[in-house]
């Protein structure tokens, strides 16, 4: 993982002034330790006329894995190989920009002791990335670094020289050329290098918020792309993501009428302020969700396609629930589950309550039979519809649970979302959409071939029109010949055991 950042000079104005402003020496080569790797400092020219500064980070998978996946009980299991053979040392991403926050710390705060009126001067400079991923191509690296002041190639790279017809890889060299400050230019990476790749390697807590906002000083809050930039960066956080907009929206109007945040920010008395905020559709999702759950009286529940754990989390909190099951085929969504739920701070009795592991829904898996409660909650619509039976046997054939509730998006509620374009699904992962009939006749049948009975309930406001924004059906097992015959012997030896 590579990075240049390359300025000229004069006699009079030393291009090597460069390396008090880094507080890195030009005649020397730095080492210094990071939380998954080693980064270098080095200068591959210094001269009055040209000075380059080279930060170079040795990522180690092996630490990247151990600190990434889940400790303690329940877990996430061993790693899969995915973790071990990946870009992660080579293409810039967020451990880069922690590096360069790392190893640069002063320079992006814009502190020079040494030389403190170099800080404001804006320099000749040249920046340089080898392989950057870049999801949304060449064209969004250009909207995203163009309206900061800079003059931006961002030339892809091809998958294979050998075998042009493959076409281009997700990754550009990127080569920025532009006269800013270096502090400047060092926060437009910090923030801009983890959007483009859209993934983190760490757990987005509330305080990136104010990091963002820090470091977005002067810059963010009239960015033509901030929303896309606060999304991505703030890992599509929907709560985090709206306290960064509020608060961005508040410093460009501040801006505008050459006002401090505090002077226009207090309209509202909290104290006294008794508006109540409506309830997002997720969270009202994973209530109808915990309620059917009690109405079952479930206690060992699967929480099938499990994502970051946010039910896992809600059931958690819930002592009625014994054991909580969390499986997704996802191990970075498992890790990042784990980091959720806090499992290696938990005490030995309350992280037995909790398993977290890897698995295919298209698959059958004895570990998931003999359990009260199986929630599939918006997974079904991320499948292509051809493996749609295969999961349907896995859950309803295969491992039976008594209940099984199943969630996913009404298609025909799409008209209400403004922001949802017509035609489109409301996630770019998504497969289909069904409207009400078509989920009800795939319900009948799943719970006919099955011996179970299913009932429907709307999540979220039911528009008289176009019904809820999701749709939930609730599957319950029939009891056939057999089971009542086990149900009766049961019964029959409690009564031996009390009259005993």
């Amino acid at each position: 993982m590579f990075l240049t950042i390359s300025t000229t000079g004069t006699d009079e104005k030393p291009a090597t002034d460069l390396g008090y402003l880094l507080h890195k020496h030009p005649d020397k080569s730095q080492a210094f330790s990071t939380s998954h790797g080693r980064a270098h400092v080095l200068y591959p020219e210094a001269s009055a006329e040209r000075c380059t500064a080279a930060l170079l980070l040795e990522v180690d998978p092996v630490a990247l894995v151990r600190r990434g996946k889940g400790k303690g009980r329940g877990g996430a299991p061993d790693a899969a190989l995915a973790q071990y053979v990946n870009d992660r040392p080579y293409a810039a991403s967020s451990l880069l920009a922690v590096a360069l926050s790392t190893v640069f710390k002063s320079a992006l705060r814009g502190d020079c002791a040494a030389r403190p009126e170099l800080v404001g001067q804006a320099l000749p400079l040249r920046i340089e990335v080898p392989a950057l991923p870049a999801r949304g191509g060449a064209e969004l690296v250009v909207k995203l670094f163009e309206p900061l002041g800079w003059v931006v190639t961002a030339e892809p790279i091809a998958l294979d020289e050998q075998f042009p017809d493959w076409g281009d890889s997700r990754y550009v060299r990127l080569v920025l050329e532009g006269e800013l400050t270096l502090a400047e230019a060092l926060r437009h990476l910090y923030v801009l290098l983890p959007v483009l790749d859209d993934a983190k390697h760490y757990w987005v807590a509330p305080d990136e918020v104010d990091k963002l906002l820090r470091v977005g000083e002067g810059w963010l809050a009239e960015h033509p792309e901030q929303k896309l930039i606060t999304s991505r960066y703030l890992a599509r956080r929907w709560s985090l993501t709206r306290d960064a907009e509020e608060r961005l929206e508040l410093v460009r109007l501040a801006e505008a009428d050459d006002v401090e945040v505090e002077a226009i920010d207090n309209a509202v008395d909290e104290e006294t302020d008794s508006e109540e905020k409506p309830v997002p559709l997720v969270v009202q999702r994973r209530e109808a969700i915990v309620e059917a759950l009690r109405a079952a009286n479930a206690s060992r529940v699967l929480d099938l396609g499990c994502g970051q754990g946010q039910l896992v989390q809600a059931l958690h909190k819930d002592v009625r629930f014994t054991e909580i099951v969390g499986v997704d085929v996802s191990m970075r969504a498992l890790a990042v589950a784990s980091r959720r739920l806090k499992l290696e701070r938990m005490g030995e009795r309350q992280a037995d309550r909790v398993k977290l592991f890897q698995g295919s829904l298209a698959y059958t898996d004895k570990r998931l039979k003999g359990y009260d409660a199986a929630v599939l909650s918006e997974v079904i619509e991320h499948l292509d519809l051809p493996r749609l039976p295969a999961l349907e046997y896995a859950v309803f054939g295969s491992a039976r649970p008594a209940t099984v509730l199943v969630t996913t998006p009404n298609v025909e509620y799409n008209v209400r979302w403004e922001s949802l374009p017509a035609g489109h699904v409301r996630h770019g992962d998504h497969r289909f959409e069904w409207t009400r009939a078509e989920f009800r006749a795939w319900a009948a049948k799943v719970a006919e071939r099955h011996g179970y009975g299913v009932e429907f309930t709307p999540v979220g406001p039911d528009d008289p029109e176009v019904g809820p924004p999701t749709q939930m059906a609730v599957f319950t097992i029939k009891a056939t010949d057999e089971t009542k015959t086990d149900v009766t012997k049961t019964d029959d030896t409690k009564k031996e055991a009390t009259a005993a």
